[in-house]
């Protein structure tokens, strides 16, 4: 290596040494600036974080029933009144959820708050509980004091009603927000292919096709996981409902409302869900309890096997592992909505990964 060259790989830094040497109030200036800028810009995003996650939850709200909109399209109906056909029944189940599965709900969860210790009560005094309590070294009574403080806790139906939307805050705030929510989606629903196209155009046209075609697949990944996720907890949380109804469980409804909730929580969702109606029915009788428990394991095996395979097809190619992380991650950030978004958002990194860094690497 020449002198010639050893003097031009030493310039830049001699540059920068120069800059900060002769102009040392203009650097401290500009990066005092920066500090500002960032630490203005966190403040910025905590103070908005709500209206930030309501955006977010409307977006995926959009991407979700998008499967919906591309179906009707399949069945020959232009985009434009598969958007309204979708917009319709979007806000029909809405006004049916208020109007009818709300009152219920709510008057089912107060009564079981309120009469679960005298459930537990009624189940130690029975002659089955002792027995079992001491079969399992005391595992049983642990299991049910856990139960019985969570649901008796307030925090936990503030998070079932959404807790990631701060729904248990108040109730002005709660109708506030979902009704933002519920807004925005509409408005999502109804440009969602406008506003791509203009995400899009933002692109440099010597990559436009590639990034598009990429982000394409993405989003239509994450609109059938989440809308593959909705149909199996719906589904499991019907069948759960009936099936309390049949045993005689009472606050059949409450619980497959939070069963549906649950269920959204990938891999362990249906697992939790079990456990939780077989304890509850436990403490109606021992034979109810192995009804449920019974029944619930047959389900876990069909849904494993027939309905996830038919409804979720190929949306999300996430390996197990990543799956547990991502909804443990997910969970912990934003509770049950971000365990149900960390999976196609982990899927879409994934895709990334196989299609831009790998190929790229490949090729050095």
């Amino acid at each position: 290596m020449n002198q010639a060259e050893r003097m031009r790989r030493r310039e830049p830094a001699q540059s920068n040494g120069t800059f900060f040497a002769n102009h040392p109030l203009r650097w401290g200036f500009i990066v005092s600036l920066g500090v500002m800028l960032a630490i203005l810009l966190g403040i910025a995003v905590a103070n908005l974080q709500s209206v930030l996650l309501s955006v977010f939850i409307a977006a995926f709200v959009a991407l979700g029933l998008d499967p919906l909109i591309r179906w009707f399209q399949r069945r020959g109906l232009k985009r434009s009144m598969a958007i309204i056909v979708v917009i319709l029944l979007f806000v029909g189940v809405a006004v049916a959820i208020v109007w009818i599965l709300v009152p219920p709900v709510v008057e089912q969860a107060a009564s079981l708050v309120k009469n679960i210790p005298a459930m537990v009560k009624n189940a130690q005094d029975s002659g089955w509980y002792d027995q079992a309590n001491e079969a399992t070294n005391g595992v049983l009574a642990t299991v049910v004091k856990a139960v019985q403080d969570a649901l008796t806790d307030p925090n936990l139906w503030a998070t079932v009603g959404g807790g990631a939307l701060a729904f248990g805050a108040s109730v002005i705030s709660a109708i506030s927000t979902g009704f933002f929510v519920f807004v925005l989606s509409i408005y999502f629903i109804a440009t969602l292919d406008s506003t791509k196209q203009a995400c899009y155009t933002l692109i440099r046209k010597s990559n436009r096709a590639q990034i598009s075609d990429l982000a394409e697949r993405i989003m239509l990944s994450v609109g059938k996981y989440l809308s593959g996720m909705v149909i199996l907890a719906f589904m499991n949380a019907t069948y759960s409902t009936i099936l309390l109804v049949i045993v005689g469980v009472p606050y059949a409804l409450i619980i497959g409302v939070v069963a549906f909730f649950v269920t959204l929580i990938p891999l362990i969702g249906t697992v939790l869900t079990t456990i939780l109606m077989t304890i509850i029915a436990l403490l109606v009788s021992p034979t109810a309890g192995l009804i449920v428990l019974i029944f619930m394991l047959v389900y876990m095996q069909v849904e494993a096997y027939v309905l996830t395979p038919k409804v979720m097809g190929k949306a999300v190619q996430v390996p197990g592992t990543i799956v547990l992380i991502s909804a443990l991650a997910g969970g912990t950030l934003l509770g049950l909505l971000g365990a149900l978004v960390a999976i196609p958002i982990s899927a879409g990194i994934l895709l990334i990964i196989r299609e831009i860094v790998i190929p790229k690497q490949a090729r050095l």
